[in-house]
C-alpha cells in the first residue's frame, strides 16, 4: 500500500503544515483517513484527488480532524460525485447531523453513508483490513492498523493520545508506526506524548519505522532533538519527523 501525509500539523497552524489528514491507496482503491483543516487542498495535489475518495474514515471528532469533512462532501457534489462514506468512532453520525444542520443546503447533495465502529474490532473499509484500538485522549478516539502491504507489512496510524503500553502492544510488528509526538520533552501536557513518553513506551517493540506527527509550533527547531529523545528512551527501530507530502510504501 501507497501512504501520503497529507497533513502532519494540529490546531496550531504553521505554514508548512496543515492539520490532520492521510490517503492510503492499494490498487485502485483509496481511503482518506480524517479531513483537518488544508487537507481537501493537499488532497487536490495527489493524483487521486477528492473525486477519487468516496470513503473517509475518522479517528475522532477534534476540529483539526474533521474540519474539511463537509467541504470535501460540497467539493465532490460540484464533480458530480454521488457518493461520501464516513466512518469513524460513536457519535460520528450525530456529528454528520449537527454539521449538516447548520449548512443544511448540503443536505441530499449525495448519498452519505455513515458507519460507527468501536475499539477492539477487525472491519473492512475501501477494500483495506483494518483493526481498531482506543487511544488515551480527551475524547473518544481510535487508532487504527492496516493490512495488506508488501509481504504482510502492516501500517499503524497511533491517531492523537499519551503514549502507552497499549498502543504500543497494538503497534508492534508494524512496518511503520505514525504517531502523535506533539510537543518535545519540556513541553509535558495530557493526552499528547512528548518524545521521551512515546520512546519509553515503545522500547522493546518490532516497529522497524516511527514518524512523529500532530506537531504543535513548539517543535520547530527542534526535530533532531527530539528523534534523539525517542532514540535514548529505548525505541530501537528508525524514527524521522514526517512531513506534509511525505509518501511511502508498506
Amino acid at each position: 500500500m501507497r501512504v501520503t501525509l497529507l497533513g502532519t500539523g494540529s490546531a496550531m497552524p504553521v505554514p508548512d503544515r496543515v492539520q490532520t489528514g492521510l490517503l492510503l491507496e492499494r490498487d485502485d482503491r483509496a481511503l482518506l483517513v480524517d479531513c483537518g483543516a488544508g487537507v481537501l487542498h493537499r488532497l487536490s495535489t495527489t493524483d487521486v484527488g477528492y473525486e477519487g475518495v468516496s470513503t473517509v474514515l475518522l479517528t475522532h471528532h477534534h476540529l483539526d480532524h474533521v474540519s474539511d469533512l463537509l467541504a470535501l462532501l460540497k467539493a465532490r457534489w460540484l464533480a458530480g460525485e454521488t457518493h461520501l462514506e464516513v466512518i469513524g468512532p460513536a457519535g460520528t453520525k450525530a456529528l454528520l447531523d449537527d454539521l449538516l444542520s447548520v449548512h443544511d443546503y448540503l443536505e441530499g447533495r449525495v448519498d452519505l453513508s455513515i458507519r460507527e465502529i468501536s475499539t477492539g474490532v477487525e472491519f473492512e473499509a475501501a477494500g483495506f483490513e483494518i483493526a481498531t484500538h482506543e487511544t488515551v485522549h480527551s475524547m473518544d478516539c481510535l487508532a487504527y492498523r492496516f493490512a495488506g502491504g508488501e509481504d504482510g507489512a502492516e501500517f499503524t496510524f497511533g491517531a492523537d493520545g499519551e503514549a502507552s503500553a497499549s498502543i504500543a502492544r497494538f503497534a508492534d510488528g508494524s512496518d511503520t508506526l505514525l504517531h502523535d509526538c506533539s510537543f518535545p520533552d519540556e513541553v509535558d501536557v495530557d493526552n499528547h506524548p512528548t518524545p521521551t513518553q512515546l520512546g519509553e513506551a515503545l522500547a522493546g517493540t518490532d516497529i522497524d519505522r516511527l514518524l512523529l506527527t500532530h506537531l504543535y509550533p513548539h517543535t520547530e527547531g527542534k526535530h533532531e532533538e527530539m528523534i534523539e529523545s525517542v532514540e535514548r528512551a529505548g525505541f530501537d527501530g528508525d524514527v524521522a519527523v514526517a512531513e506534509d507530502g511525505m509518501r511511502f510504501e508498506v
